[in-house]
């Protein structure tokens, strides 16, 4: 057993290694948006310097004034900007019950496009509670729920059966699990079997107490059973090795000689009581149960080998009962899995129980999707499995391999995948995931460091959370994006034109002035758009293509056409009040221009398909407070005596700020126009 023990871990070792270490969406796409940024903005400032050489200015006031333009033309708050996005939504979902171990994996969350989620535990509560036995030819029921001891065995009617406590051992002995005063300790599963022996009137510490283990072998997943070895008396009364075994029905019973009847005769497990033991198995199944068989099998005390192939000595089992074992879903799971398909996320069951009880949970929780076996998934061809994969719900009976295999094969397909796990086999997985979610209460140290995510609640909907707060974020980094590209294209636009037309001599903008806007309207408004309210309805789109950049082509041309007009009309205004009030003026009306400008459009762009005066838009009170503070920076810029001498600007009349304010927010009539025209 050690050998085989030492070998899985190795194996578990090997897939690890092999498991690939993905960069999120985020990273590509920032990095090449990065990349973009300063072609565009280093070509815009070079362009500039030359030009105003030519035109004959001193290189150490171009030199200044290229300094400032640089620094508020490249968004060089955007790595901060994203950095703290992004550690406020580690904070949210550590307040919903989800820690996330890698900040760029939050907005990853946001482009889940699958989830392949183990069952027992996440789907469901993993309070396991023993519902019907099957034994003796006979049906019985079992009353109660959780561990506490208190409830019945209640037989069908007809004759008295023989004690139950043959039947009742297994459970037993076969089992490390303890139960105390309603209280677990140990594998859930064998907490419903020994509270189950104890409705019976078997106590599990006296019943151990009085049989000592002699061997034991440890469940292993690769034959699904666990078997202890004792030494008793048989029904004559001599001392004999008896081994009881619990396990996956269809291992036992493919191990099975003989059975129990009601007498203490052990018939033959012929075709027809295996075909009667799979239709019980089956029927158990299809409502949903965990089924687990328990049996025996006796040795000679002299003959046992304690110390040698212990699973090889399990043949010839005698089959004495199924139990049919009750996890009930999670209150909200249900809700949650049809949230996911509103949001277009395959959800996928991965489960250890035999196919037709997990078809009938999965169908209760509202997955879609047929079941098949692990060993069906396996025979598959991949470009066979991809294809069937649109149309399969539940894998059962899967092994470390499989789960593996389903992601890469997802990943192949385009998909951004959720895998969650708990256990040392899981670990593969959720590291070769997108998203590799382990469980805080039942997961183990080696599924937590594998993935990137660890559920505090251990439930499912929790992750569906973390998908919506994922959106969110990503959705509010376009906003912020997009406003910083509308920006900087306004710069370039506003100092290329200054500089080709020769407004303002070159110079539209002082240097403390484009500092002064960019500090203040600039990062106010995009902190506004960043940690503003999320849009409505992100949960009823698509998943975005892993691909997708976070601009398009047709929204770059869109935001430079943007920035065109701002430069455009900040220049119109520098040079018509310029040539009638003087520089100081034209360009103090330009810069409050500017700022109105900005303030306008980071209105109309937080959402792209709602009219700015939506209730879902005006309703956002960190892009109101923000606007609050530009739009008391922007008036304070020329009206304040300390600023105006900072900033190099003048008081401005009413008049002139009105004329500021109608050309600023003009913008606002573009995006409105554009957004009833989409």
């Amino acid at each position: 057993t050690s050998t085989g023990m030492g070998t899985e871990v190795g194996h578990i070792s090997e897939l690890l290694d092999n498991a690939e270490d993905l960069k999120t969406p985020l990273t590509i796409q920032l990095d090449k948006l990065t990349r973009e940024l300063i072609v565009i903005a280093g070509l815009a400032l070079i362009a500039s310097m030359v030009l105003g050489l030519l035109r004959g200015q001193s290189f150490d006031a171009l030199f200044v004034a290229a300094v400032a333009f640089a620094v508020a033309a490249i968004p060089t708050g955007l790595p901060a900007i994203v950095t703290t996005i992004l550690s406020q939504g580690t904070r949210t979902l550590a307040d919903a019950g989800a820690i996330i171990k890698r900040l760029r994996s939050v907005e990853t969350l946001g482009s889940t496009s699958a989830i392949n989620s183990d069952k027992t535990g996440t789907l469901t509560m993993n309070q396991m509670t023993a519902v019907q036995m099957s034994a003796m030819g006979r049906r019985f029921t079992i009353d109660g729920s959780g561990y506490r001891t208190e409830g019945n065995i209640l037989r069908e009617g007809g004759p008295e059966e023989q004690s139950l406590d043959p039947f009742l051992l297994p459970m037993v002995l076969a089992s490390d699990a303890v139960v105390r005063d309603g209280a677990l300790v140990g594998d859930p599963t064998e907490g419903a079997l020994v509270v189950l022996a104890a409705k019976g009137g078997l106590g599990a510490e006296a019943t151990r107490a009085a049989y000592p283990r002699k061997a034991v072998l440890p469940f292993d997943a690769a034959y699904k059973l666990m078997a202890t070895f004792h030494e008793v008396e048989n029904e004559s009364g001599k001392s004999i090795i008896r081994a009881f075994v619990k396990g996956a029905p269809d291992q036992l019973m493919a191990r099975a000689a003989k059975s129990l009847d009601a007498d203490g005769k052990q018939p033959d497990f012929d075709d027809e009581a295996r075909k009667s033991a799979e239709a019980e198995n089956a029927r158990l199944g299809s409502q949903g149960l965990r089924v687990l068989a328990v049996a025996r099998k006796d040795f000679e005390v002299k003959s046992f080998d304690a110390d040698g192939d212990l699973l090889a000595q399990l043949d010839g089992l005698t089959v004495l009962a199924l139990v049919g074992i009750v996890d009930p879903p999670r209150p909200s799971v249900k809700e949650s899995i049809a949230t996911a398909k509103r949001a277009g996320i395959s959800v996928r069951m991965i489960t250890g129980d035999h196919v037709v009880t997990a078809e009938a949970i999965g169908r209760d929780l509202g997955i879609e999707g047929r079941a098949i076996s692990g060993a069906e998934f396996r025979a598959m061809p991949d470009e066979e499995a991809m294809a069937a994969l649109p149309e399969i719900g539940i894998i059962a009976r899967v092994t470390p391999e499989d789960k593996v295999h389903l992601v890469k094969l997802l990943q192949r397909q385009g998909h951004i995948v959720a895998m969650t796990g708990d256990g040392v086999n899981d670990a593969p997985a959720l590291k070769q995931a997108d998203i590799g979610v382990a469980m805080g209460i039942t997961g183990t140290e080696v599924s937590k460091e594998a993935a990137v995510m660890i559920l505090t609640d251990d439930d499912f909907s929790t992750i569906v959370r973390a998908v919506r707060v994922g959106r969110s974020i990503y959705d509010n980094l376009k906003k912020y994006i997009r406003f910083q590209m509308a920006g900087l294209f306004g710069f370039i636009a506003t100092f290329l034109g200054s500089s080709i037309f020769w407004i303002a001599g070159g110079v539209p903008f002082l240097p403390a002035q484009t500092i002064w806007v960019n500090f203040t309207v600039q990062v106010s408004q995009g902190f506004g758009l960043g940690f503003g309210e999320p849009r409505a309805g992100l949960m009823d789109n698509q998943p975005r293509p892993s691909g997708e950049p976070i601009l398009s082509r047709p929204a770059l041309y869109y935001l430079a056409a943007v920035g065109l007009g701002m430069g455009s009309l900040t220049l119109a205004v520098i040079a018509i009040a310029g040539a009638e009030f003087g520089d100081e003026v034209g360009r103090s009306m330009g810069l409050a221009t500017f700022s109105f400008m900005n303030i306008a459009f980071s209105w109309g762009t937080k959402d792209m398909t709602k009219s700015v005066f939506s209730h879902d838009v005006l309703a956002d009170r960190t892009l109101g407070i923000a606007t609050i503070i530009s739009l008391v920076a922007t008036i304070a810029a020329s009206e304040l005596g300390l600023l105006q001498r900072i900033l190099g600007t003048v008081s401005l009349t009413f008049d002139q700020w009105l004329v500021c304010a109608l050309v600023g927010f003009s913008i606002l009539v573009v995006s409105e126009v554009r957004k009833l025209v989409r």
